[in-house]
């Protein structure tokens, strides 16, 4: 991993590439993805067969084959351990209580000349998620993406995930059960978000795409942007972590290594201003990677995007992480609120020594969904709002109209347009 001081001589150059962190090559992989959207929209179900063989290793016989059965879900849920169960609750009530927080209002304001003005709030008609299921099954993920949608008032709610040797997680298939969900199909990658995207014989188009995924996933979804709504492109998941003389070493250490157990390409960042604790930090990495059963992805993680910077204080700290614009952002030091209001690109802050990453992952209540890539600058995480669209609302009396229609009719006849100045001059009295 990168081990640098911001006093360096090639500390920009190194800093640079972080910045440059888990880029997806989008480019890379554009025509392939093209070819399979492409496939989804002309060929629908029969393609979707072809995909599904090609890619996860079985093929379906008939469009009944791609859905999974409630009973399924049922029987999953019913299986489980009732510790696990009591846990998938308790984060499920716990996320719906964060996200029911978030739900925007309808609001009207009446003014004195009888003019209303005004905003509606609905729900999109449908919502397609997107939940992962190449190297691990994420129910919390499912948990994320359908509770937002479901505070939102989404009607249609449709989930798609890939079922590798067609066997689908079951601990997968028991969180929907508790969302109550009951379109869930075996559909993965590309071939699935073209499928939202545009429709199939069994799958229907919707309105919102959401959820991560990997770069076939993250390039559809930028590729259909436009016919229908998607919530971010996200890229590998990453951790940064701002800390002083008062943490544990240990504690950051698997901290950074609850990240990169994700992917290879996942990020993992700490900034100090200590020395002696950005030592014991390496220290503590290679003792907590003898430890991990991922082991090998934590390693290629943290050797080929970690890094340990250590700065001259926590200010130039903040400065360089405000540049990263983490995923995820651990403020580990002896006063961390005081450090919130100089902190400006996070998708999450955990703020203070005993608030980990993993927490917020599962059942600290807010989304786990997070702009990655440092699009944290422009992104919020996933919420209500991804599932829910604005109308203007706009009333006019006629004493209103004569009070500011001349200015109207004016700036209307400047731009040229006729037919509007006089849509205003004809109601005026």
């Amino acid at each position: 991993m990168i081990f640098t001081n911001t006093q360096s001589a090639n500390f920009q150059r190194e800093f640079d590439e972080l910045l440059g962190r888990g880029k997806m090559d989008i480019a890379h992989v554009s025509n392939i993805v093209d070819g399979i959207i492409q496939e989804i929209k002309k060929d629908k179900n029969r393609a979707l067969f072809s995909h599904i063989s090609r890619f996860d290793n079985w093929t379906p016989t008939s469009d009944a084959d791609l859905k999974i059965s409630t009973d399924s879900m049922q029987k999953a849920y019913e299986n489980l351990d009732e510790t696990l169960k009591n846990a998938l609750h308790l984060a499920y009530d716990r996320i719906k209580a964060y996200h029911e927080k978030q739900k925007p209002k309808s609001w009207f304001d009446t003014e004195e000349n009888g003019t209303i003005l005004g905003q509606k709030v609905t729900p999109v008609d449908s919502a397609g998620l997107y939940i992962p299921g190449g190297k691990a099954a994420y129910p919390s993920s499912l948990l994320m993406n359908v509770i937002p949608a479901q505070v939102a008032g989404v009607e249609e709610i449709i989930v798609c995930t890939p079922t590798p040797d067609n066997e689908p997680n079951e601990l997968l298939l028991a969180a929907c059960h508790l969302c109550g969900v009951s379109e869930v199909y075996k559909v993965g990658g590309a071939s699935a978000i073209a499928a939202l995207a545009y429709g199939t014989e069994t799958i229907s188009k919707v309105d919102v795409i959401t959820g991560p995924g990997n770069i076939f996933v993250a390039t559809a979804k930028k590729m259909v942007f436009g016919d229908v709504n998607i919530d971010m492109i996200a890229g590998p998941s990453e951790i940064g972590i701002l800390a002083d003389e008062s943490a544990n070493a240990s504690h950051l250490a698997i901290d950074l290594l609850s990240q990169a157990e994700h992917d290879e390409m996942a990020s993992s960042i700490l900034i100090t201003p200590s020395q002696k604790l950005a030592e014991d930090v390496e220290v503590e990495i290679d003792v907590w990677l003898t430890k991990l059963p991922r082991q090998e992805i934590a390693r290629k993680s943290i050797e080929e995007r970690g890094a340990i910077i250590v700065t001259k204080d926590m200010d130039e700290a903040i400065s360089l992480m405000n540049e990263i614009a983490p995923e995820h952002l651990e403020v580990a030091t002896m006063s961390p609120f005081e450090l919130l209001p100089f902190i400006k690109h996070a998708g999450a802050i955990f703020l203070g020594h005993n608030t980990p990453e993993a927490i917020g992952d599962y059942v600290a209540g807010p989304n786990h969904t997070l702009p990655t890539g440092g699009t944290a600058k422009f992104y919020s995480p996933l919420g209500v709002e991804n599932f829910m669209k604005k109308s203007s609302i706009i009333s006019f009396s006629q004493n209103a109209i004569n009070e500011i229609g001349q200015e109207c009719a004016l700036i209307a006849n400047t731009e040229g347009l006729t037919a509007h100045e006089q849509s205003v001059r004809v109601r005026l009295q």
